[in-house]
């Protein structure tokens, strides 16, 4: 473990790999974002757990963290959720984790991001989910805890024990940034796994008709605003997942810049009737990593949907299978992206 002087080294090793253990996976995604800028280290890396406790690695990682980059982590899938659920329980009670461990909901690993604000994962699947099932579920425990529902995503990352959490607003009152730490940590599925899965497969269950989702009927068009945003996670997250598989984006974009394919979609919906204020809450729990960073995200989903106004069209050649190989649209200054980059 290197010498006695690398008293933090050490630390921080035994952090991650206790975080780690109680939940194991093959691989795992590690992304850098700088909490000033917003802005991601070039790169998203995948590392294996003992890669990653390798001291090499956790060394670059500490560099970049004291430069200010937060250091963030996912269990690895490259088109699925690998099972893991990651819930905020910033404004949560106390007891939280009493209550989700007396309703079988017991999460793997907790972590105190700062002071009064914990981060969980709940182990609730040995296999690989769709999107669209793991954001329900996402959607159904922050909703039962008291969760922040705009980090129910299915590929949402958490924050990795061991390192500081560089937030400007979480810094103490003498400028200091608090370390994550590993809280809580039992290693394997919710007891009650099951009847999650359950809920968020009915909940995600295939439309009758055949239309793409996201097409409204006739009928629909008349529902008023309130009505329109009745949408659950899980089905804003099947209805986004499905315009990228006919675009085709995670092969030809392997770091695609989420807010073009925000505009993509929303256009794309818009084209179809799709009312702007249910457009704007697809984008909301749909969109991968929402909020990445934006300042304030209502703003932006109203600027996106304002931009992606019908009498600009969709990128239709990047709908067709014909044309799967096809370069994107050029992103004109129209498309230029209004992210900030980050989580």
């Amino acid at each position: 473990m290197g010498s006695m002087f690398d008293r933090g080294l050490t630390l921080t090793w035994h952090a991650v790999r206790r975080q780690l253990a109680a939940m194991p996976h093959e691989l795992y995604l590690v992304r850098l974002i700088h909490a000033v800028t917003k802005r991601p280290f070039p790169g998203e890396r995948l590392w294996t757990a003992a890669q990653l406790l390798h001291l090499a690695t956790l060394r670059f990682l500490r560099v970049r963290n004291r430069e200010g980059c937060d250091v963030y982590i996912q269990p690895y899938d490259p088109d699925r959720n690998a099972g893991y659920i990651l819930i905020d329980l910033d404004h949560a009670e106390p007891t939280v984790l009493i209550r989700m461990q007396a309703h079988g909901h017991e999460p793997c690993v907790v972590l105190q991001t700062s002071p009064g604000h914990l981060q969980a994962w709940v182990h609730v699947s040995a296999t690989p989910l769709e999107p669209a099932v793991a954001t329900a579920i996402g959607w159904q425990v922050a909703r039962a805890y008291g969760g922040d529902g705009a980090s129910a995503n299915w590929r949402h990352l958490g924050r990795l024990a061991g390192f500081t959490n560089q937030k400007p607003a979480r810094r103490a009152s003498g400028g200091s940034a608090p370390w994550v730490k590993v809280v809580y940590d039992r290693a394997g599925l919710a007891r009650r796994a099951d009847g999650l899965l359950r809920a968020a497969a009915e909940q995600t269950a295939p439309q009758a008709h055949g239309a793409l989702p996201g097409v409204r009927s006739d009928a629909s068009a008349a529902m008023h605003d309130s009505d329109a945003v009745a949408i659950s996670a899980g089905q804003a997250s099947q209805i986004y997942q499905t315009w990228m598989r006919r675009w085709h984006i995670p092969q030809r974009f392997p770091q695609p810049d989420w807010s073009i394919v925000d505009l993509w979609v929303a256009r794309a919906l818009l084209a179809q009737g799709t009312l702007p204020v249910r457009v704007q809450a697809i984008l909301r729990w749909g969109s991968p990593h929402f909020p990445r960073g934006h300042g304030d995200s209502d703003d932006y989903l109203r600027r996106t949907v304002a931009r992606a106004a019908p009498a600009f069209p969709a990128p239709r050649r990047a709908v067709c299978p014909a044309h799967a190989e096809a370069p994107a649209p050029a992103a004109s200054a129209r498309d230029c992206s209004n992210s900030t980059g980050g989580r």
